[in-house]
C-alpha cells in the first residue's frame, strides 16, 4: 500500500489556527470544489458522488481513492463527508471519557503493548472507588458517556463488572455506558446490558480471515470475533467495530472487506486509526500506518454509512500534531479523552508515543475546546446516541 507525505504548506495553516478560537480551519464546501473542478479532476468527484449516493464503493475504486495525489479530488472526498456528517448531526461533537480500567489481558496479539508476553510492563486493576472519581472528573467536564475499556483480564467476572455497571448507572442515570473489554459469552453480554451498559466497543481487526490469524495469535478465533459483535447487536447495544490502517499485512483488498462488512453490519460506531509500531511486539519494526491514508478511509466510511458515530482517534493526533483536527475535518465527529489517572496511562501502552500522557482532564477539556473552535464545530455537552 502506498503511504503518502503531509502536506506542509496545509499543516502550518493548522498548526496557526490551532491556537485561534475563529473557525479560521474552514476549507471550501463540497459545491465550491465540483464548481471549479478542473476536467481531470470532474471524473472522479463524479465517482466520488455516486459513492455517497449508493453507499457502495468498488475495489478499483478503492485503490484509486487510495493511490491518487493529494490534490482536489481528495479535498472534495472530505468534504461530501463533512456534509453528510452535518446533515446528520450538525455541527457537533460528542466526548467519550475513557476510563483504562486494566492493563490485564489474557490475549498475545501481535501488534499491541499489553499482550500477555510483554513481561516489561507494569500492570494494574483500577478499584471501584478510582473508577469512580474519573466518572465524576469527566461528568464535571461535560462528558455524557463513559468507556470502560481494559485488556482481556478475567478477574473482571459478570459479576464484578456487573456491579461496576450498576454503580455508574445509578450515580449518573442521564449517561451512556460503553464497555470495550473484548470477547465474553453471549449471556456475559446480556447481563451487562440488563445492568444498565448502553454500547459495546468490539474492533473486528479486518474482515480478512487470513489477514485475521497473521494479526493474533492462534488461539484467537476470527469467527468467534464475529460471532460476539452479532451477539452485541442482536442483544440490542449499540456496537462499535473498527480496524487499523496500515497493519502489516494490510492490502487494498483487506481493506475493501473490511468496507463491506461496515456495510452490511451497519454498526452504530466504527473506530479506525492508524497502525502504531510498538515495542515489545512482534511487529515492533514495522513502518507506522499513513495518516493520509486514515483521513482518506474516515471520508469513505463516512459516505458509506452516514449516520455512523466516527472518532477522531488519539493514534491520529499522536502520529500527527494535528491529526484530530484533521480527522473532524474528514467527517469525524467523535473524540475519546482520557479520564483514566495520570499514573496509570504509561501503563496501558497499547501503542507507542501516545499523546497526552500527563494531561489531566482540565487541561484536557481547554485543550480540545480550543482545537475543535478552529474546525468550525462544536463541542457538546450530550450522550450522543447514533441517529438513524
Amino acid at each position: 500500500m502506498k503511504y503518502f507525505n503531509e502536506d506542509k504548506a496545509a499543516e502550518q495553516k493548522l498548526r496557526q489556527s490551532a491556537t485561534q478560537p475563529e473557525s479560521s480551519l474552514l476549507a471550501p464546501t463540497a459545491e465550491h470544489l465540483k464548481a471549479e473542478a478542473t476536467a481531470d479532476v470532474l471524473p472522479i468527484i463524479q465517482q466520488i458522488d455516486a459513492l455517497a449516493e449508493t453507499q457502495d464503493i468498488s475495489l478499483p475504486f478503492l485503490r484509486r481513492l487510495l493511490e491518487m495525489p493529494k490534490d482536489n479530488a481528495v479535498k472534495y472526498l472530505h468534504a461530501k463527508a463533512r456534509k453528510a456528517v452535518e446533515t446528520v448531526y450538525g455541527d457537533k461533537i460528542f466526548l467519550r471519557g475513557l476510563v483504562e480500567i486494566t492493563s490485564f489481558c489474557r490475549n498475545n496479539c501481535n501488534y499491541c503493548g499489553i499482550r500477555r508476553s510483554n513481561n516489561t510492563l507494569p500492570r494494574y486493576r483500577m478499584t471501584f472507588d478510582e473508577i469512580m472519581a474519573c466518572c465524576q472528573d469527566g461528568y464535571k467536564y461535560g462528558m455524557r458517556t463513559f468507556v470502560l475499556q481494559g485488556g482481556e483480564d478475567m478477574w473482571w467476572t459478570d459479576e464484578r463488572l456487573g456491579d461496576l455497571v450498576s454503580q455508574i448507572r445509578a450515580r449518573y442515570p442521564d449517561c451512556a455506558i460503553t464497555l470495550s473489554m473484548g470477547e465474553r459469552s453471549r449471556e456475559s453480554y446480556q447481563r451487562l446490558f440488563d445492568l444498565g451498559a448502553n454500547r459495546y466497543l468490539l474492533r473486528h481487526e479486518t474482515a480478512d480471515e487470513d489477514h485475521y490469524h497473521y494479526l493474533h495469535p492462534a488461539e484467537m478465533s476470527f469467527q468467534n470475533r464475529m460471532q460476539c459483535l452479532q451477539w452485541l447487536k442482536e442483544i440490542g447495544y449499540q456496537v462499535g467495530c473498527g480496524f487499523m490502517v496500515g497493519s502489516p499485512g494490510q492490502t487494498p483488498e483487506t481493506i475493501f472487506k473490511d468496507l463491506q462488512f461496515i456495510r452490511s453490519f451497519r454498526p452504530q460506531m466504527v473506530g479506525i486509526g492508524p497502525f502504531v509500531a510498538t515495542q515489545h511486539t512482534p511487529f515492533a519494526d514495522q513502518p507506522n500506518g499513513s495518516v493520509e491514508t486514515t483521513l482518506r478511509l474516515l471520508s469513505t466510511i463516512r459516505l458509506l454509512h452516514p449516520h455512523v458515530l466516527l472518532p477522531s482517534t488519539t493514534a491520529l493526533g499522536s502520529l500527527h500534531p494535528l491529526g484530530r483536527e484533521l480527522g473532524v475535518l474528514a467527517g469525524a465527529n467523535v473524540l475519546m479523552p482520557n479520564l483514566s489517572p495520570v499514573e496509570n496511562r504509561e501503563k496501558y501502552n497499547i501503542y507507542d508515543n501516545k499523546i497526552c500522557l500527563g494531561d489531566g482532564i482540565e487541561q484536557c477539556s481547554d485543550c480540545l475546546q480550543l482545537r475543535m473552535g478552529s474546525t468550525g464545530r462544536r463541542i457538546v455537552v450530550e450522550r450522543g446516541d447514533f441517529v438513524g
